[in-house]
């Protein structure tokens, strides 16, 4: 009875855990939604102690990831990266294949000392550029760019949050901390490894695919916005919009119709036009002239013509966007712009727009006029992934940003201070000398992310105190206590990223790096590179895009399928996994 007593918190901590990965896998709600519910519930029930999960706020690491996403948020201001992308599109023009294998190295780089996921923002459409320049897909380049991003982020302890919150859960259970290169030697083999495969492999298996601009086949020849207007005496009143003739033409879409204030575009089947009525409609420069001549309507030169422009937006992490559903931002009468569709996991969504909640990694294709959707652009932050940004740098200031970030990689290879210390000095250094103003600088920390590592870290407590870990570590030992070391790195590499496939990255690292570590010292060895292969695995997540948050980035912009990036990243896991399990115990003996 006392041992049923005793191990009733551990079973209730690993039964709220299963029905938060199953949510985070279902996405019914947002991860870090599902994480706040999923502490609070262990709070309320007393598995978690209120004093343990208070030390949670003391972890160093979610606030080192904080003070380098500012860091990264001045480089960006600065233009530092931008100088970049200016370089590949010259290559472009005149060496585009070199140019691809350039940015893909230069992607990888920049990813092991900055956060990778604003790097695969500002390349996207560099990369769609090139595709064009090559006259292939942008299918063929964009997986490419997100794994070399990932990929990237294992060369350093700072190339991704996931490094960084291992190494801080990990000091946390009383390891010694990782310095900031001790990963590198691994990293550089794998990145080698990884551009070998996309090289030679990859190619073989990426696909042919459309972006959601292509899909509309008549896209590039639909160049205005034209609104008509019903007089009294036309033959079109009370008839059914949707059957109108002149509205089915070729070169001609129904877009909307405005009657009074209101738009009823959200269903026009059914609706008959009334006096008044005004139809929007997107038309070619013949259809147009014709339009003008039909005594039904209105003319149109009366009214209005206005030149559009129909682009692909991407929503990135810090949209104003994400969270707001697209009728009640009211686009087309704050900035005059229409949404014509919406690309989403697999599939292309081009009706009853207003009811969808905008998500990150979702493409949107927008259509009015040029300078209204630089206004949107503007003001939501959003990326247009058919060119490059052009905005006003602070290029003067760029070397303050690079020598903050050198500044920061430097020092704590030198073992001159704390990784935390440096950055939030660094911090100092780019607010102060004004490399970035501090309300765009907060604006670049992720504070969605940093809610989910923090709620995640308190449930790894809360794993820790309820005994938990040590029941799935009494489970696993007598297995893999017969094992050699290759083959223990290698069973729990692959329950790592299967578990990171499914569901966030950083999530399944926090809740696993206390049972890989528990599990070594249970074992009797070095618990260094069970942590490391946690490190690794949770890392690279390549066969979901939802594994990796640069997956989901390219998941739109690529018009990809869900079973595109199962093909190309199924062999590059376990062929990381792998490696990584000879390599591991190599370097790290256990």
């Amino acid at each position: 009875m006392q041992e049923t007593v005793a191990i009733f918190p551990a079973l209730t901590a690993l039964a709220v855990v299963a029905v938060m990965f199953v949510l985070f896998f279902r996405e019914t709600y947002p991860t870090e939604v599902v994480a706040i519910a999923g502490v609070s519930l262990l709070l309320i029930s007393g598995v978690l102690p209120y004093d343990r999960a208070l030390t949670v706020l003391s972890n160093p690491a979610p606030w080192t990831i904080a003070a380098m996403f500012i860091v990264m948020g001045a480089l960006v201001r600065t233009g530092a990266l931008d100088a970049l992308t200016t370089l590949a599109e010259a290559q472009a023009k005149h060496h585009p294949r070199r140019a691809i294998g350039l940015m893909i190295g230069f992607v990888a780089l920049a990813s092991a000392v900055v956060s990778n996921t604003p790097v695969v923002v500002v390349m996207i459409p560099v990369f769609v550029q090139l595709a064009r320049s090559l006259d292939i897909s942008a299918s063929k380049l964009l997986i490419p760019l997100s794994y070399a991003a990932i990929l990237g982020g294992t060369l350093t302890l700072i190339g991704t949050s996931t490094n960084l919150l291992v190494d801080g859960v990990a000091r946390a259970e009383g390891l010694a901390g990782f310095t900031i290169f001790e990963v590198t030697p691994l990293g550089v083999i794998l990145v080698l490894w990884g551009m070998i495969y996309l090289r030679f492999i990859a190619p073989l298996l990426l696909p042919h695919r459309d972006s959601m601009a292509n899909l509309l086949s008549d896209k590039t020849q639909m160049k205005f916005f034209t609104e008509v207007v019903i007089p009294p005496d036309s033959t079109l009143i009370d008839r059914d919009v949707m059957g109108v003739e002149l509205f089915k033409r070729d070169g001609v879409r129904l877009v909307d119709v405005i009657r009074g204030d209101a738009s009823l575009r959200r269903n026009l089947q059914g609706v008959s036009l009334k006096i008044g009525d005004r139809v929007v409609l997107r038309t070619q420069i013949a259809e147009l002239l014709s339009l003008q001549r039909d005594k039904n309507l209105k003319r149109v030169d009366q009214v209005s013509a206005v030149e559009t422009t129909t682009v692909e937006v991407l929503i990135t992490p810090g949209c104003k966007m994400v969270g707001r559903s697209l009728g009640q931002m009211r686009l087309r009468r704050r900035f005059g712009v229409y949404p014509l569709a919406v690309h989403r996991r697999n599939q292309n969504i081009g009706r009853q727009l207003d009811d969808l909640v905008v998500q990150v990694g979702d493409t949107l294709l927008l259509e009015g006029a040029s300078e209204d959707i630089q206004r949107l652009a503007q003001e939501m932050e959003l990326v247009d992934v058919s060119r490059p940004a052009a905005r006003a740098y602070r290029r003067g200031h760029a070397p303050v940003a690079i020598g903050a970030l050198f500044g920061v990689v430097g020092l704590a290879a030198l073992g001159v201070a704390p990784i935390f210390l440096l950055s939030v000095l660094a911090v100092a250094a780019v607010l102060i000398l004004r490399a970035i103003d501090a309300e765009e600088a907060f604006s670049f920390v992720d504070g969605r992310l940093l809610t989910l590592i923090f709620a995640m870290l308190a449930v790894g407590t809360a794993l820790q105190a309820s005994g938990a870990v040590e029941l799935i570590v009494k489970m696993l030992v007598p297995i893999l206590s017969q094992l050699p070391p290759v083959l223990m790195i290698w069973v729990l590499y692959l329950i790592t990223s299967v578990l990171t496939e499914l569901v966030s990255n950083n999530a399944v690292a926090v809740v696993v790096t206390p049972i890989a570590i528990a599990l070594a010292q249970a074992l009797g060895v070095d618990p260094r590179p069970f942590v490391v292969a946690v490190m690794v695995a949770a890392s690279a997540s390549f066969a979901t895009p939802v594994g990796y948050q640069t997956n989901m980035m390219v998941y739109g912009p690529g018009g990809y399928r869900f079973t595109d990036f199962m093909r190309v990243g199924i062999p590059l896991n376990l062929s990381i996994g792998l490696i990584s399990s000879v390599m591991i115990p190599l370097i790290w003996p256990p």
